[in-house]
């Protein structure tokens, strides 16, 4: 296992106790302090049409729990290169990939920062490249992880199998996944019944979309081998739902719900509650309001406010991070699957931000996404912060 000169070794244990914000750099840099606690701001007043009263309440106030909000424990990792993918062993140390570099690194909750290796397939170009990552459900017996990745002529996901510290040889598990320079999907996340969900955007070719014949602006549901999972709404297809501009996240709630927080044009960006053989209805609707050929999604924010990537569950509740928006959002689950009273936390405190999860114990892992060519990076960035739900 080859250790990386720039890693930091942050987040003390009286630290993750105390909530005390700490952070440092391997080559000398000193990222920018991380407040303790950032004031949440409710969503401003333009409409979320699919909200109505009776699944938010009339009071104007966030009924979930946690009324004082997040607050950001420190930064776990600095000086990373785009990172885009995080997935976590059963150790409980993560696996993250880096969209411009192809690296496949481990990170450990205590912040030390290892090359596992690389995916020399992938081809960085626009919003392509290397992006996302998740660990076989059974990998404690096949140590395998999967990737998502853009090579010079399509996007794909390949398998690689992980022994003593070092990523083998990878191999393609599913290609002919449609790729451009903008919306490529790419995030993958294995569910609750064990199967792989892919994500894939329509490559700038709206049409694509509404066409069941190709795989661009779905989302996909496969085995491990790359087959079409059984119980797909066509039992030769991998897709599982389509109508999809360019989804980056997905996350199931503690009911098994699966929710899909995707891209908008130049109007809505959305959060979508993904069915079996949903249309969501891209590129004919933007928003709501497609009519009964098509789904509406849950939640949606204008573009400046979101630019939605990664999506996690944790606490009760959904955390969508926000490119453009700067922001992480906190949104609301009912049982009966409504969501309602999204809530902004740390507005343009570290300035884009790509990926959320929730980590072994019961944290949020946040990565920033300013060195992808949109944003402004700091000397520390990219980075991996750690925020207490």
């Amino acid at each position: 296992m080859t250790r990386l000169a720039r890693s930091s070794t942050v987040l003390p244990a009286l630290a993750l106790v105390l909530g005390v914000t700490t952070a440092c750099s391997g080559d000398g840099g000193t990222p920018a302090p991380i407040p303790q606690v950032t004031q949440p701001t409710d969503q401003p007043s333009e409409p979320t049409p699919s909200e109505s009263p009776s699944d938010s309440g009339s009071t104007g106030e966030d009924q979930g729990g946690g009324a004082e909000g997040p607050r950001a424990v420190g930064t776990l990792v600095d000086l990373l290169e785009v990172p885009w993918g995080v997935d976590f062993l059963p150790d409980g140390d993560a696996v993250v990939t880096e969209r411009e570099t192809g690296r496949v690194l481990e990170v450990t909750p205590d912040g030390t920062l290892s090359r596992l290796g690389a995916i020399t397939a992938a081809v960085p170009q626009g919003e392509a490249g290397l992006l996302g990552v998740a660990v076989s459900p059974d990998f404690d017996t096949d140590s395998t992880l999967f990737f998502y990745v853009t090579t010079g002529s399509d996007n794909r996901v390949m398998s690689a199998v992980l022994e003593d510290g070092e990523l083998g040889e990878p191999t393609v598990v599913l290609d002919g996944i449609p790729a451009g320079l903008i919306h490529d999907g790419g995030r993958i996340a294995f569910g609750p019944d064990g199967f792989l969900y892919v994500t894939t955007g329509e490559t700038g070719d709206p049409g694509l979309a509404q066409d069941p014949d190709s795989l661009a602006g779905k989302i996909l549901r496969i085995t491990t081998d790359g087959r079409p999972a059984p119980g797909n709404p066509d039992p030769g297809s991998p897709v599982w739902s389509l109508g999809h501009r360019n989804v980056q996240g997905l996350a199931w709630d503690d009911q098994g719900r699966l929710w899909a927080s995707e891209f908008g044009d130049s109007t809505w960006d959305e959060l979508n509650l993904v069915e079996k053989g949903g249309n969501y209805g891209w590129p004919e609707v933007e928003g709501t309001g497609g009519g009964p050929d098509f789904i509406d999604p849950q939640l949606v924010w204008p573009v400046e406010q979101a630019s939605p990537s990664g999506l996690a569950y944790a606490d009760g509740h959904l955390w969508m991070a926000g490119l453009r928006g700067q922001r992480l959002w906190r949104i609301r689950v009912s049982d009966s699957g409504k969501a309602s009273r999204p809530m902004a936390f740390f507005t343009e405190d570290y300035g884009r931000l790509r990926t959320v999860v929730a980590s072994p114990d019961d944290q949020l892992w946040l990565t920033t996404s300013n060195r992808d060519g949109r944003g402004q990076p700091t000397e520390a960035d990219d980075r991996i912060i750690v925020i207490q739900p």
